[in-house]
């Protein structure tokens, strides 16, 4: 995939949030949950149960000195489901990790509707990231990798999944794809490996979702009021 197709068809990457974390990553950055467990030096049993095991709840971290923060759950996994679509001898451990060394975004508002939908989380708060897609992409080109499916999820029909899910742009298939798939479906996921410490520098909007309403939390300056979720 060209980066010129991928910023033309896909101009806005979207990213939910825990509730109340928008301080946070305002002045510390878009942090995977890999790289959470290494700025609050969670080591030992502790943080292979958070970066290597299913998470059926989101867990709390802390370290003094330093704000609490939130890992989210990952409970749309199983791993019997897991078990039964990896590919290429992975288990469940190491597909957790390789999820959670990365910062995910949709690319398309339909798929960040659809999870602001889901049971698990329509009855939290959330916050809600509106990102530039050209920004971003130039910023961090070296670290992302696009994937064409929920890679987090094994909720109804799971679909295969391996080291070979995620790929650089320039080796993304997405015109092939195109041929059968819409283009909410061509391509699912952009992923940043292990962090966007300059994530403020790539953001339109941030939203706080709540009661089935948006309320916004910030915008960049001279963006247009309707750039958003």
């Amino acid at each position: 995939m060209e980066i010129e197709l991928l910023v033309q068809t896909y101009p806005r990457l979207f990213h939910m949030a825990e509730d109340g974390a928008f301080p946070s990553i305002q002045e510390h950055g878009l942090l995977s949950a890999t790289a959470l467990l290494d700025r609050y030096e969670i080591n030992g049993q502790q943080r292979i149960a958070i970066e290597a095991r299913r998470r059926p709840e989101s867990v709390t971290i802390s370290k003094e000195g330093l704000p609490d923060a939130v890992i989210r759950d990952n409970k749309p996994m199983t791993d019997s489901a897991l078990e039964k679509c990896l590919l290429d001898g992975l288990v469940p451990e190491q597909w957790y990790r390789i999820l959670n060394e990365k910062t995910f975004f949709w690319l398309h508002k339909k798929r960040l509707w659809r999870l602001l939908d889901a049971e698990a989380y329509r009855a939290s708060p959330q916050t809600i990231l509106t990102i530039d897609t050209a920004s971003l992409v130039a910023a961090h080109q070296d670290k992302i990798l696009l994937s064409p499916i929920n890679s987090g999820s094994t909720i109804m029909k799971p679909q295969p999944r391996g080291p070979n899910t995620f790929l650089p742009i320039s080796e993304y298939p997405y015109t092939d794809r195109r041929k059968s798939r819409s283009v909410e479906n061509a391509l699912v996921e952009l992923t940043v490996h292990y962090g966007v410490h300059d994530i403020k520098d790539h953001m339109i909007s941030a939203h706080r979702f709540a009661d089935g309403k948006l309320t916004e939390l910030w915008r960049r300056p001279g963006s247009a009021l309707n750039d958003g979720p």
